[in-house]
């Protein structure tokens, strides 16, 4: 579903992501974990062309992201992105921020474009909020919607940024709570977190950054039960995030 190859990235004479090589098959939960800094959101923005890189290759769904003559409007679409702020219209309301895409993008018609997003409203638990604005809802309320605008695309694979990393503790719950449920249904996920009860929970693999490298890429349960054997850096970010 996607293949990353080789792929750097300089902002200037900053190089951001060095030689990066990984890859996600259909229905894997792959979490991208590290420390701040590291390259996480910088690598996930790259699978849909947000962020170009100056070399390198990736494909997602068949379609090169870095080839000059390829519709990225048209591979975004088959590509859900959930964000750290949520990035909701403020001055539109649920349903309206759950069908502008749909019409605007896929060319659906309005009516259809709203049924699909009232459904995917109900996925979220959140149906009852459609007529509201995004600026009456709480953050966990709201990134719930943004995942249910995500999903109204009928995307093939879905990418988090970080969307927990901006709400309370209370409502983080909520969120990993959906994103626990699509997993399970076989959503491709490729997730940027600090959640590492979700990563543990749920994902297949992990991918470990640092300084813009992958460090480390393998099963799950390999790199959090034989952390002995994981990179010192990777050993040495288990030891503080385990321990609590």
């Amino acid at each position: 579903m996607i293949s990353i190859k080789n792929i750097s990235k300089w902002y200037g004479s900053t190089r951001v992501l060095t030689d990066c090589t990984t890859g996600i098959s259909k229905g894997e939960v792959v979490v991208v974990c590290g420390p701040s800094g590291s390259g996480k959101s910088t690598l996930i923005k790259t699978v849909n062309g947000l962020e170009p890189v100056q070399s390198g290759d990736i494909v997602v769904n068949g379609f090169s992201i870095t080839d000059p003559k390829t519709n990225l409007p048209r591979v975004r679409s088959g590509v859900g992105m959930v964000f750290q702020h949520f990035e909701l219209f403020p001055h539109l309301s649920v349903t309206e921020n759950l069908t502008l895409a749909q019409v605007k993008v896929l060319g659906r018609d309005r009516a259809d474009a709203k049924c699909r997003g009232l459904k995917m409203l109900e996925r979220v638990g959140l149906l009852a909020h459609k007529d509201k604005y995004p600026g009456q809802l709480s953050g966990g309320q709201q990134q719930r919607v943004a995942i249910a605008r995500a999903l109204s695309m009928d995307p093939a694979v879905m990418l988090f940024d970080e969307p927990t990393s901006a709400l309370d503790p209370e409502m983080v719950g909520e969120v990993l709570d959906v994103m626990v449920q699509l997993a399970n249904e076989g959503m491709t996920m490729m997730c940027v977190t600090h959640e590492m009860g979700f990563a543990r929970k749920v994902s297949d693999r992990v991918i470990f950054m640092d300084g813009g490298r992958i460090i480390e890429d393998c099963a799950t349960d390999e790199f959090f039960g034989n952390a002995e054997t994981r990179s010192p850096r990777a050993k040495d970010f288990l030891s503080k995030i385990l321990q609590h």
